[in-house]
């Protein structure tokens, strides 16, 4: 992560200044809980049960031999270290005291710095000396009050951001975090870390265990105290300041979580485009994103195609089973891995799958949130995948949409199209269904392109598969074919946009003769305009959301050019370039509008919507003959029992 203008250092020497009241909040206090109750046993407010280590007594000459005991009451250090039977401290027991120890001293240092920018500094001094005159105690009460949100989500912040790299596939629900105490900073890390430690002894059965525990508990917190602090007062000089702390990489930028730049080991099986065999226009369109997608800038956080137009922050890839979808998915997962090794860009992909969907109320939104923050992250280039989302969001007014999918659902559509959705152009994010139709109308809009996976389609294209997962190990000769000559993509790709210089869909193709008829050939905005317009009569799902994703791909269109190949294998001919250059070299390669892209692109997403909206309504029909028909027969059968 690069530094920017607008983030003052937090020096080092002002972190570690706070690291002996830090070992002091690890090592014991006492606390006795106002708002939680404790839930691990023995005397409220007290880590019973947690064995101490042995009692040392040094048996080396000249050396005390006096016996070191361990502190009362909360004992965060002697919990981290119950964990287990290893006798010993185990590494990840060690980082994680340390990842603790390191976030307390960074929230205080925090809090230290709110209070020197404000008067809270001066009022403290002047209360210790009795001297805090009465009309400023109003003022008093609410800077403790903000320290406090400070210093809690600073620690929260921290402790998810140092310990991600430990992080396992193991998940903990640790529920709401309950008891927050404002009064002042410290009083509110005796609060948190009393219930951190009540959290542990029920849920931190393992490290592994004890890990998602700690990550759980600083995700939850966070979000309390962002909660909290949307109405409290004082806050400005905090949120309006960055700090950044070279040690850690790590930036605190108001209540905005900090994200650990790294990227995802991916273990999946990358395809090459030439075993994507068909879907022309998908593959050519995510070959396209994949190189796009790498001329993010980190310093501006910025990418020029977001700027100029044309870049695919959403798209929906559908078509019947077995015709390429996650083959098209691992195509563009390889590329733009492969892409970031060469750059020395940090790369992360994330699957929202049908296991993000939880019983527990809140959680599957907490999760769906989560993985699009997660491909946010303005440090790392990212790729976000939903396959079967049909499955996995729920359609809007559907009975059999569960809680948890309607959840996702309202996660999804906010991220993608919402009031503080901000494209920066660092990821892009890809809907699958084989059943388009059940996603909810609103969430399918908000693809802003749509790629038809509609696998082999010619005799070449199904010699080519055939050819292609054969193998080798076969002495069959091709015959009178050239392999793979079909996919050349270019060709392929001109022959399928001028494939949609007329609709395919029957309803579409009605409206178009009929506006042709009328007013002829659709050369003029005012006739396109009039051409959308008899979609929209005979489609009224068809609105002004439908318009702009039409306007998006015809801006997509412009940029109808593959960034070269050697722009991708030399990083210092574009990658690493300036944020200005790399804005004027793709400006260079852009391409006129022309009239035939705009009606191409009306018609390819039209014929989208009427083939969701047929398929839809078939489903609701055949839906309804079965139920006629199913009361028909146990109807017939109730009279013959009465008979």
């Amino acid at each position: 992560m690069s530094e920017t203008s607008d983030q003052m250092e937090l020096r080092e020497e002002d972190v570690r200044a706070h690291y002996a009241a830090a070992l002091d909040l690890l090592d014991g206090f006492d606390h006795s809980p106002r708002v939680a109750k404790a839930t691990a046993g023995g005397v409220p407010g007290k880590s019973e049960g947690v064995p101490t280590r042995r009692a040392f007594r040094s048996t080396t000459p000249g050396l005390s031999t006096r016996r070191v005991q361990r502190k009362e009451g909360v004992q965060l250090t002697a919990r981290i270290e119950a964990v287990g039977d290893e006798g010993l401290v185990t590494p990840l027991q060690a980082h994680i005291q340390q990842g603790l120890r390191r976030a307390i001293a960074l929230a205080l240092a925090v809090a230290e710095q709110y209070a020197e920018r404000t008067e809270l500094k001066d009022l403290k001094r002047a209360n210790l000396e009795g001297a805090l005159p009465d009309a400023r105690k109003t003022a008093f009460s609410e800077l403790l009050t903000a320290e406090a949100l400070i210093a809690l989500y600073t620690f929260a912040n921290a402790t998810a951001f140092l310990l991600a790299d430990h992080a396992s596939e193991e998940t903990i629900e640790v529920g709401d975090v309950e008891e927050i105490l404002t009064e002042n900073a410290q009083l509110a890390l005796h609060g948190v870390l009393w219930e951190l430690d009540q959290d542990i002894a029920n849920l931190g059965a393992d490290e592994p265990k004890m890990v998602a525990t700690v990550l759980g508990f600083a995700e939850a917190l966070m979000d309390k105290i962002a909660g909290r602090a949307s109405t409290a007062a004082r806050l400005e000089p905090f949120e309006a300041a960055a700090w950044r702390v070279e040690a850690d990489d790590f930036v605190i930028d108001g209540f905005t979580p900090a994200r650990a730049k790294k990227g995802s080991t991916l273990t999946m099986s990358f395809k090459k485009p030439n075993e994507v065999v068909g879907n022309h226009i998908a593959k050519y369109q995510a070959m396209k994103l994949a190189k796009m997608v790498m001329a993010y800038d980190f310093d501006r956080k910025l990418n020029p195609f977001a700027e100029l137009g044309g870049f695919i922050f959403t798209f929906m890839g559908d078509g019947k089973p077995g015709t390429g979808k996650t083959t098209l998915i691992q195509m563009m997962a390889g590329l733009i891995n492969d892409y970031c090794q060469v750059a020395g860009y940090p790369f992360r992909y994330q699957n929202l799958s049908t296991d993000n969907i939880d019983s527990y109320q809140g959680k599957s939104g907490q999760n769906a949130k989560a993985f699009i923050n997660n491909v946010l992250d303005p440090g790392v280039i990212g790729f976000g995948t939903i396959d079967d989302i049909d499955q996995l969001a729920g359609k809007r007014g559907d009975r059999q949409s569960s809680a948890g999918q309607l959840e996702i659902t309202a996660v999804l559509m906010e991220s993608f199209a919402g009031a503080n959705t901000v494209v920066r152009g660092n990821c892009t994010f890809g809907m699958f269904s084989n059943y388009p139709e059940n996603v909810d109308d609103a969430l399918r809009q908000r693809a802003g392109a749509r790629f038809l996976v509609d696998g082999p389609q010619t005799r070449d294209d199904y010699i080519d598969i055939l050819y292609l997962l054969m193998g080798k190990n076969h002495d069959i000769p091709v015959g009178n074919h050239e392999v793979f000559s079909a996919q050349e993509i270019k060709k392929a790709v001109a022959a399928s946009f001028e494939s949609h210089s007329r609709p395919h869909e029957p309803g579409l193709m009605k409206v178009f003769d009929r506006v042709h008829d009328q007013i002829g050939d659709l050369d003029t905005i005012a006739k396109m305009g009039t051409y959308l317009k008899g979609i929209q009569e005979a489609d009224e799902r068809f609105t002004g959301r439908a318009i702009k994703n039409i306007t998006d791909a015809v801006k997509v269109r412009a940029m109808d050019f593959e960034l070269p190949d050697e722009w991708m294998e030399d990083p210092e001919l574009f990658l690493r370039k300036d944020y200005d250059s790399k804005k004027a070299m793709i400006a260079d390669l852009r391409v006129p509008i022309t009239t035939e892209m705009v009606i191409q692109e009306i018609n390819r997403y039209a014929d989208s919507e009427f083939r969701y909206a047929d398929k839809s309504d078939e489903v609701a029909i055949d839906a309804m003959v079965r139920d006629f028909g199913r009361q028909e027969e146990a109807k017939k059968r109730y009279l013959e029992g009465k008979g």
